[in-house]
C-alpha cells in the first residue's frame, strides 16, 4: 500500500463533496485539454478524465506513478510525466504527445509548501506574464493564501501576493474544506479556488517598475507609502502623486487597489520621464 509521504507534503483528499466542486468549477467540455499537478492516488484524475479529450498528470512520486500507470496507463486520454512540475520542462517532454501539448486548464490539489512558486509557474510575473494564458486554472489550496489571493484593498490580507495576481487574473473562492477532508488531515483548513487569467483596464507602461513598487510598498505593512517607496521618490512628491490619484498621502500599501497600484507605477513613469526631459 502507498502511504503519505511527509517529504512531499502528500495530504490526500477524501471528500466527496470537495471532489464534486473542484469538478464543477473546473467547467471541464470533451475540448479541454487539462493539466493535473500532484495527482496522488488519482481520485480527481477518475473524476476529470471522462470529461475531457486529454489529461496530462505531473506527479514527484515514483511509487504513485507505478500506482497511476497500473491504473490509469490503459486511457488513451491520459498521460503521465514523473517529476517535479517546478523544474520540468513541459514542451520538451511532450515533444512526442502532441494531444498532450498546449493545456487550456489546469485543476490540481497542490502542497501547501510550494504554492507560491506553482502559481507563479502557471501565470508568470507581472513583468513577464504566461505568453500562453490558460482559460482557466483550479487549485485547492491553504485557506490562509486562499484569502490572500482574493483579498480586497483595505482587509488585513491583501498583500504583495494578492497584487501579483489580481493583476494577471481574477481569483474567486469556490469553497473552503475542511482539515478533515483530507488524508492524513493537515494543521490547517484548505479551500478551493479559480484564477482566471485577464488583463486590467489600465496595463503597467513599465511592468518591472511596477513589481519593484509593489515589493518595496509592502516592505513594511506597518508603515505609509511614502516612507516605504523614498528610496524611488521623494515624499513630498509622491504625496503630490497620491493626491492626483485621489489617495490618501497617509495610505498604508493594502489600502491600494491592484488598479491603484497600476495608475501610481504609471503616473510615476511619466513623473520620471518629465524630470529626465527638464535636467537634458
Amino acid at each position: 500500500m502507498v502511504r503519505p509521504r511527509k517529504v512531499f507534503a502528500q495530504h490526500w483528499l477524501k471528500s466527496e463533496k470537495a471532489l464534486n466542486a473542484i469538478v464543477q468549477a473546473a467547467e471541464c467540455s470533451t475540448n479541454d485539454r487539462i493539466m493535473e499537478i500532484g495527482p496522488g492516488t488519482g481520485i480527481l484524475t477518475r473524476r476529470l478524465l471522462p470529461l475531457v479529450e486529454a489529461l496530462l498528470a505531473v506527479e514527484i512520486d515514483r511509487d504513485l506513478c507505478k500506482l497511476l500507470v497500473k491504473e490509469l496507463g490503459s486511457k488513451e486520454n491520459f498521460l503521465l510525466l514523473q517529476g517535479d512540475f517546478l523544474e520540468l520542462d513541459l514542451a520538451a517532454n511532450l515533444t512526442a504527445f502532441p494531444k498532450f501539448q498546449n493545456a487550456n486548464k489546469v485543476v490540481a490539489n497542490i502542497p501547501y509548501n510550494i504554492t507560491g512558486p506553482i502559481i507563479e509557474k502557471l501565470l508568470g510575473t507581472i513583468a513577464n506574464p504566461n505568453p500562453q494564458p490558460f482559460d482557466s486554472i483550479v487549485l485547492l489550496i491553504q485557506k490562509e493564501v486562499a484569502e490572500r489571493l482574493y483579498a480586497k484593498a483595505g482587509s488585513k490580507t491583501f498583500g504583495a501576493l494578492s497584487v501579483r495576481v489580481q493583476y494577471l487574473a481574477e481569483c474567486e473562492l469556490i469553497c473552503t474544506v475542511p482539515a478533515s477532508a483530507f488524508y492524513p488531515a493537515p494543521k490547517v483548513d484548505s479551500a478551493v479556488v479559480r484564477l482566471r487569467p485577464r488583463q486590467l483596464e489600465t496595463l503597467a507602461n513599465d511592468p518591472r517598475r511596477l513589481e519593484n513598487l509593489v515589493k518595496l510598498g509592502f516592505g513594511s505593512k506597518r508603515k505609509m507609502l511614502r516612507n516605504n517607496l523614498q528610496s524611488v521618490i521623494d515624499r513630498d512628491r509622491l504625496t503630490q502623486l497620491l493626491e492626483q490619484l485621489e489617495i490618501n498621502p497617509q495610505a498604508r500599501a493594502e489600502e491600494i487597489s491592484t488598479q491603484q497600484w497600476v495608475s501610481l507605477s504609471n503616473l510615476l513613469s511619466t513623473f520620471n520621464s518629465a524630470l529626465s526631459t527638464q535636467d537634458a
